[in-house]
């Protein structure tokens, strides 16, 4: 979401996965981090049961061997791809809580989205909220694992809350778990929206009326 692609830098977020030992022999010929970045592009635009390994290894521009030998097999790839995926969008969400108010964390937070989830040079929407929105029995760790990085964003969305309830720019009544899965619901909504052509405009426009109901000064 926010670096989103809401946005958001893994969601158990600390989580690095191994890269499978090179066997010995000819040197790798592609560089990672490249590939890597190629194969967000894919899993954002198909999701990640509709990413072939055809699609993934035509756009990384390195064959199947090449893929087994690097990153393991298809869904260990995607995790790696979540890590650097949601990396960026954790750095920009710390980035985010870095603002002196509440209200200005959250236009930060939703005016990133709006930015991030319509950028013309990646495909609409956020990678951990449709990247298994539908999917079969295969991809059910896949789908755990995408929750779990998004609750992530949720908690450190309410650590900042629970700053501001205490610094008194929220009612004492207020609950900042609730208003933290507020804020996230109102953000993965504006990636659904973008993946179905929403504008950037559109999407500004929804985080201002979440803005104007927001508690507090």
């Amino acid at each position: 979401m926010v670096r989103l692609d809401l946005v958001h830098v893994s969601f158990r977020f600390g989580m690095r996965h191994k890269t499978p030992a090179r066997l010995p022999g000819r040197p790798r010929s592609f560089d990672v981090d490249q590939a890597l970045d190629c194969a967000v592009h894919v899993f954002r635009q198909k999701g990640y049961e509709g990413a072939s390994l055809s699609d993934l290894t035509g756009a990384m521009g390195i064959n199947r061997p090449s893929l087994y030998a690097a990153f393991g097999d298809k869904q260990r790839l995607f995790r790696r791809v979540l890590d650097r995926y949601t990396g960026h969008m954790l750095d920009s969400l710390q980035q985010a809580t870095q603002e002196k108010t509440a209200r200005r964390f959250l236009e930060h937070l939703f005016g990133s989205a709006a930015e991030l989830l319509t950028d013309p040079h990646n495909p609409p929407g956020c990678l951990t909220v449709t990247g298994a929105l539908a999917g079969g029995d295969e991809s059910e760790p896949i789908r755990r694992e995408l929750i779990c990085r998004r609750e992530q964003v949720e908690s450190l969305i309410a650590e900042r809350l629970k700053r501001a309830k205490k610094e008194g720019e929220l009612p004492a009544e207020s609950k900042p778990a609730d208003l933290a899965r507020y804020v996230a619901t109102v953000m993965q909504g504006m990636a659904v929206q973008a993946s179905a052509g929403a504008t950037r405009g559109q999407l500004e426009r929804v985080g201002e009326i979440a803005l104007s109901v927001w508690p507090g000064k």
